[in-house]
């Protein structure tokens, strides 16, 4: 009996150690198991350092995560557009106001930052005065108009851009004119008196020695003034052998006479005698206010402007056509024509005091109220 009980309790024993090793075995596994998939999970989780790098990367480069809403992407796009403001500007009908063609066409179909409402005027008195009560916020106008706005409203106008050279010419019936000596002992019909075409020609004349008069008085030129129209009827008739005129009128009388040709180009004359500076007789001005309270907005406006002016003078056709179209010339075969001889530029910035201030030296010389009694200080000229 008592060996049965022995026997009893060592298979007791090994039954009890096999149930141990079994537990310890899966144990060890489980274990082992729980290891490799900690193993995993930090193999594919990214570490502290890792998420705190892609945080900084996100929020430096504004990136949104993959799975954002599209509504989240077309918020960022709206939010990256450009916002445009409302301009109200107006521009001369004339060489001032062809730059503006290609802009004008853009922002009728909807392709420009701002949203431009254009008036085309027919005189430099009604931009004048929209400019001044605040109806217009920016303008295309002579430079000597500019300068004297400024002047008139304390300061209340700057220069943003110089956007037409010259565009007066001396033409001739005949061939006997081909430099400015060649003016001497003749009778030149103008137009502009006592304004800047006035004292540009006076001015050319004068640095190349020679003398001139304006009322009948003994010189080496007499110079005789009479309005634009009857002017340009009696170039095209023949009634006049030698005027000078600006662009467009000149190609309408080259138009309309056969005969009659470009003597000089009093650009060119300019930049002859001219020590400093250029001629530029065409500008585009803002209301100090606008420009202080939308910098944006003006800075655009120069880009697209410039644009403008490239497409103008790129496809002198199609530009002809849209300056019909708004008014800017009459036909559009005229300002096809007349287009290559507009002088267009856009100059701004730090660049328009050193062109334009020369050229304002001689306008002060020849006529101080031509310019508002002084030459602008630095303040007249924005730079973005």
């Amino acid at each position: 009996m008592k060996k049965i009980t022995a026997m009893l309790l060592c298979l007791a024993m090994l039954l009890c150690m096999a149930a141990c090793g079994s537990t310890a075995t899966s144990t060890t596994a489980e274990s082992a198991e729980a290891v490799s998939a900690a193993d995993a999970a930090t193999a594919s989780e990214p570490s502290v350092a890792e998420t705190e790098a892609a945080a900084e990367a996100a929020e430096t480069e504004d990136v949104l995560p993959a799975d954002a809403p599209e509504s989240a992407v077309d918020d960022r796009a709206e939010e990256a557009a450009p916002v445009g403001t409302d301009v109200n500007i107006a521009v001369l009908a004339g060489p001032t106001g062809i730059g503006a063609a290609g802009l004008m066409e853009a922002n009728d179909a909807g392709e420009t930052v701002n949203h431009y409402n254009f008036t085309v005027a027919s005189a430099n008195d009604e931009v004048v005065a929209g400019l001044t009560s605040g109806e217009f916020d920016m303008a295309a106008i002579a430079t000597n108009v500019a300068a004297n706005l400024y002047a008139k409203t304390s300061g209340a106008i700057q220069i943003c851009a110089l956007n037409t050279r010259g565009v007066l010419y001396i033409l001739e019936n005949g061939d006997s004119v081909s430099s400015v000596a060649d003016l001497a002992g003749r009778t030149v019909y103008a137009t502009g008196q006592g304004a800047n075409p006035e004292y540009v020609l006076e001015y050319i004349l004068t640095q190349n020695g020679l003398t001139w008069s304006t009322d009948g008085s003994e010189a080496d030129v007499a110079i005789e003034f009479m309005d634009s129209e009857s002017l340009v009827a009696g170039m095209a008739s023949g009634e006049y052998d030698l005027c000078m005129l600006p662009v467009p009128a000149v190609t309408s009388v080259e138009i309309q006479n056969a005969d009659v040709r470009t003597a000089l180009n009093l650009t060119e004359e300019w930049d002859q005698v001219a020590e400093d500076g250029q001629l530029v007789m065409g500008s585009v001005v803002v209301r100090r206010e606008f420009a202080e309270e939308h910098p944006d907005a003006v800075a655009a406006f120069l880009e697209e402007y410039a644009a403008s002016i490239d497409s103008v003078l790129a496809d002198t056709a199609h530009a002809g056509e849209l300056c019909e179209s708004y008014g800017i010339v009459a036909k559009a075969a005229v300002a096809t024509k007349a287009i290559p001889d507009c002088s267009l530029c856009c100059i701004t910035g730090t660049e328009i005091r050193t062109a334009l201030e020369p050229y304002y030296s001689v306008l002060f010389t020849a006529n101080p109220d031509s310019i508002g009694g002084a030459i602008p200080d630095e303040d007249f000229y924005f730079v973005y």
